[in-house]
């Protein structure tokens, strides 16, 4: 009992929550597994992908998001295995496409799941980053809030708007390819939704001093 005991104390030692290297929550440990996890096989499948791409514009974005996205995940891992600031800290991604979308739907083939792996195409492949910077974005965002040590939910936090870039310049791209159409309400709907909100007013003084 008593060695149990000693024991016991010596692991509390070694794995303190003082620690900057052990101070993680269970929580914290367990949405970084998914969300690395995740990171990894996107990258994965970029590089499965990369050769069957037919269009250079394609390849030059995931080019490019390939690198940014292997930094940020090494970034990440560094944060979460050391508890301290990365030696490279987040970077920020700036995309190459302009910001004009082509509203509207046109009629076009019923999509259907290939049957053959020489059906994958553009479309396909930049479906499947589009899902992947999306699915990571909701994943950082998660693991973010559940995350106790400050280090690691910071390089968390700041890496969202990368995801948020990045999904929106190959949503672009498939846009102006007519892979990805932005159906449109009419300009009657879309003006009485847009003003069904109006700015907060401050409440009586009474009411506002109890929020000063």
């Amino acid at each position: 009992m008593q060695q149990q005991s000693q024991n016991q104390m010596k692991n509390d030692t070694m794995y303190h929550v003082d620690s900057a290297k052990f101070n993680h929550g269970g929580h914290e440990l367990m949405d970084l597994h998914e969300t690395l996890g995740a990171m990894i096989g996107g990258l994965d499948q970029c590089v499965l992908l990369r050769d069957r791409i037919q269009d250079n514009e394609l390849r030059n974005i995931v080019d490019r998001q390939y690198k940014f996205a292997l930094d940020d995940y090494n970034t990440l891992v560094e944060a979460f295995q050391t508890g301290k600031d990365p030696s490279q800290p987040t970077g920020h991604y700036e995309m190459t496409e302009n910001n004009k979308f082509t509203f509207g739907v046109q009629p076009g083939q019923p999509k259907k799941p290939i049957t053959q792996a020489n059906e994958i195409n553009d479309e396909i492949i930049s479906g499947f980053i589009l899902s992947w910077h999306k699915g990571l974005a909701t994943l950082k965002a998660t693991a973010a809030t559940e995350t106790t040590n400050p280090v690691v939910r910071r390089v968390l936090a700041d890496s969202i708007p990368n995801c948020i870039e990045m999904a929106y310049e190959i949503s672009i791209y498939q846009n102006r390819k007519g892979y990805y159409q932005v159906p449109q309400l009419s300009s009657q709907d879309t003006v009485i939704i847009t003003n069904c909100y109006a700015p907060a007013t401050t409440g009586t003084t009474h009411q506002s001093s109890q929020f000063n």
